[in-house]
C-alpha cells in the first residue's frame, strides 16, 4: 500500500514536499544522519590524532629534515607514480570488462564476470609472491622456456612487476564499482542515440561513460589509495613506497616519530587524490527520470570483435586467477608428494568468515548517514565528513593497528586484543568502499521517489527505511562483498589486534610463507579463492534477480 501511494504522489506536484529529502544547498538534514555521521567520522580519525600526536614529538627541526631529505622526494615521486599508473590501467580494464560482461553477447560473459572478480581474493603478497615465482627470472615460465635456449626472463622487480601486481589484483574494486553502475542506469538514452545511427562503441563513449562516471571515480579512488597503502606487494617486489619505508622506521630503527612523519605526507598525498577526485566528480548525477522500472537494453553484437574482446579478457583472468591459482596448486602438489601435512583447523575458518562478515555488516550501517548527508545535503560541511572517511584507507593497515594498540594498551584495556578492537580497526581501514558503493547508488536515486514519501508525511527514518535503502540494495550488497572480500584477507591488523591465539586464513597463510612453508599455505589460499566465489556469485545472482524485476 506505502508503494502505492507513492507512485500514486509522483503523478501529481505537490504543494510542500518534505524538507528532510529536498536535495538542496542549505536545508537543515534530519539530526540521526549528522550525529550518525559525525560519529563514523570521529571513529575515523582517531588513528591520525595519534599520528600527529607522535609526529609533533619530533620537532620541527627534525620534521623539516625528514621532509627535505632527497630520499623522501625519491619515495614520494614512485608513491605518485605507482597510484597514477595503477589507478589508470585498473580504470581502462575494470570499465572494459564491465561493459563486455554486462551490455554485450561475449561468449560466456557470465562465467566471465564471477571469474574475472576473484583477484581480491588474494592478498597482494600472496598475488607478488606467485608473479614472481611464476614470471620471474628464475620462475616457473623461465624453466618451461628452458629447452629453448631461454635461460632467464627479464627482472620483474622494481616499478614493472609493482604495477602489474597492483593493477591486476586492483582493478576489480573498478569493474563490481562500473557493474552495479550499469545496472541502475537507464537505457533508454542509449536506445535513443542508436535508433538515431550511432554505432555501439559510440554510444559507449558519448553516452554510456559519461553517465558512468560517479561509478568509474568510487572505484578508482579505491584503487589509487589502495595502491598508496600497500605494504606486501612493493616489499616483495622491492620497490620503494611510503609503506616500506615507514615499516622499516617502526621495524628497524623503532624511530616511530620519523615514521609518523611519512605517515602524515602519506595523509596529505591522499587528501589530494580525494581533492582531484571530488573535483573530477562535481556535482554528478546519474539518476533517470523514470520513476518505475528501468529499461534494460538488448546486447551489443560484438561482431568481428568478439575473438579480440574474448582474448581480452582471457589474458585478465590469465594473469589474475589462472597463473596464481596454478602456482598455488604446485605448492600444493608438491607439499602433498613431500608428505607435507596440509590440514586446517575448522575454527581458522570460522574465525575469518565471522569477523569479517560482521565488520561487513557495521560498515554498511556506517557507511549509510555518511553517503546520504554527501549526496542528498550537498554543503561543506557534509562533503568534509564523507572525505573525512577516507583518511583510514590512507594510511598502511600497520599504522592503523599500532595507534589502536596504543589507545587500547592505555585508555579502553578492556578492549585491547579483542575482536571488538579488531572490527573497529577493519571498518576504520576499509570504510570508503561501503561508502563509494553506497554514494555511487544513492546518485542513480531519484530524489523525487523520497521526496514523495515525505509528502505523504512519512518521517525521514521512514524514507529511509520503506523507500531509500531498499532502492540502494545493489550498491549496498556491493559494497558489503567489497569490504568483506578485504577484510578477510587483511594481514598486520589481524596479528596486532587479534585475540591471543586468534588466527586466521590470512595469518596462516603470512605464517607459512614467512617460513617459506609454501605448501603449508596452498590450502587457505585456495579457501580465500572459493570463499569470494560463492560471494561473488551470491551479488551477480542478486543483480539478475533485479534486472528481471525491473
Amino acid at each position: 500500500m506505502a508503494v502505492t501511494n507513492i507512485k500514486l504522489a509522483l503523478t501529481f506536484k505537490p504543494r510542500s514536499l518534505h524538507w528532510a529529502y529536498r536535495v538542496s544547498v542549505g536545508r537543515r538534514p534530519p539530526l540521526f544522519l549528522v550525529l550518525g555521521a559525525m560519529v563514523v567520522v570521529g571513529a575515523v580519525v582517531l588513528p591520525f590524532i595519534y599520528l600527529l600526536g607522535r609526529a609533533s614529538g619530533a620537532g620541527l627541526s627534525q620534521m623539516a629534515n625528514i621532509l627535505l631529505r632527497p630520499r623522501t622526494l625519491e619515495i614520494l615521486l614512485n608513491s605518485i607514480g605507482l597510484a597514477l599508473s595503477a589507478t589508470l590501467a585498473a580504470v581502462m580494464i575494470g570499465v572494459v570488462l564491465a561493459w563486455l560482461t554486462v551490455r554485450t553477447d561475449l561468449p560466456g560473459r557470465k562465467f566471465w564476470a564471477v571469474i574475472a572478480v576473484l583477484p581480491l581474493a588474494l592478498p597482494s603478497y600472496v598475488g607478488a609472491f606467485t608473479l614472481i615465482a611464476a614470471l620471474g627470472p628464475r620462475g616457473l615460465l623461465q624453466g618451461w622456456l628452458a629447452p629453448l635456449g631461454v635461460e632467464r626472463l627479464l627482472s620483474i622487480y622494481g616499478f614493472p612487476g609493482a604495477l602489474l601486481t597492483l593493477t591486476v589484483f586492483t582493478y576489480p574494486y573498478v569493474l563490481l564499482s562500473v557493474r552495479a553502475g550499469l545496472r541502475g542506469l537507464d537505457a533508454s538514452l542509449e536506445q535513443v542515440a542508436q535508433s538515431l545511427g550511432r554505432s555501439p562503441f559510440r554510444v559507449f563513449y558519448e553516452i554510456t561513460l559519461p553517465h558512468l562516471r560517479p561509478s568509474i571515480l568510487a572505484g578508482g579512488l579505491l584503487v589509487a589509495l589502495y595502491t598508496l597503502s600497500d605494504f606486501g606487494a612493493v616489499s616483495l617486489l622491492r620497490f620503494d613506497s611510503f609503506t616500506r619505508a615507514i615499516y622499516l622506521q617502526y621495524s628497524a630503527s623503532f624511530d616511530r616519530s620519523a615514521a609518523a612523519v611519512l605517515g602524515l605526507l602519506l595523509v596529505v598525498l591522499a587528501g589530494l587524490i580525494l581533492f582531484f577526485e571530488g573535483w573530477m566528480r562535481g556535482q554528478a548525477r546519474a539518476y533517470c527520470r523514470s520513476a518505475g522500472s528501468i529499461c534494460q537494453p538488448p546486447l551489443v553484437k560484438l561482431g568481428r570483435w568478439r575473438w579480440p574482446a574474448l582474448a581480452f579478457s582471457m589474458l585478465v583472468v590469465m594473469l589474475g586467477v589462472i597463473l596464481p591459482l596454478l602456482v598455488i596448486g604446485f605448492w600444493l602438489v608438491r607439499g602433498w608428494v613431500a608428505g607435507e601435512v596440509l590440514n586446517l583447523r575448522p575454527e581458522i575458518i570460522l574465525n575469518s568468515v565471522f569477523v569479517s562478515a560482521l565488520a561487513a555488516g557495521v560498515a554498511i550501517m556506517a557507511a549509510l548517514p555518511v553517503a546520504l548527508l554527501a549526496v542528498r545535503f550537498p554543503n561543506r560541511a557534509s562533503v568534509w565528513l564523507e572525505r573525512s572517511t577516507y583518511l583510514g584507507y590512507a594510511l598502511p593497515g600497520i599504522v592503523i593497528a599500532l595507534a589502536l594498540v596504543f589507545l587500547g594498551a592505555n585508555y579502553i584495556p578492556l578492549l585491547y586484543q579483542t575482536l571488538a578492537l579488531l572490527i573497529f580497526a577493519y571498518v576504520v581501514r576499509f570504510l570508503p568502499q561501503a561508502v563509494g558503493s553506497a554514494r555511487a547508488s544513492l546518485l542513480q536515486v531519484n530524489p523525487c521517489l523520497e521526496e514523495a514519501a515525505g509528502s505523504l508525511g512519512y518521517a525521514p527514518w521512514q524514507v529511509l527505511r520503506a523507500v531509500t535503502v531498499p532502492l540502494l540494495r545493489p550498491g549496498l550488497m556491493v559494497g558489503l562483498v567489497l569490504f568483506f572480500l578485504t577484510s578477510i584477507k587483511e594481514l598486520p591488523m589481524t596479528l596486532l589486534l587479534g585475540p591471543t591465539g586468534f588466527q586466521t586464513l590470512a595469518t596462516r597463510i603470512w605464517n607459512a610463507t614467512e617460513g617459506a612453508f609454501f605448501a603449508r599455505a596452498a590450502v587457505p589460499a585456495l579457501l580465500l579463492v572459493m570463499a569470494s566465489a560463492v560471494s561473488i556469485w551470491i551479488i551477480l545472482g542478486q543483480e539478475e534477480k533485479r534486472a528481471r524485476n525491473l
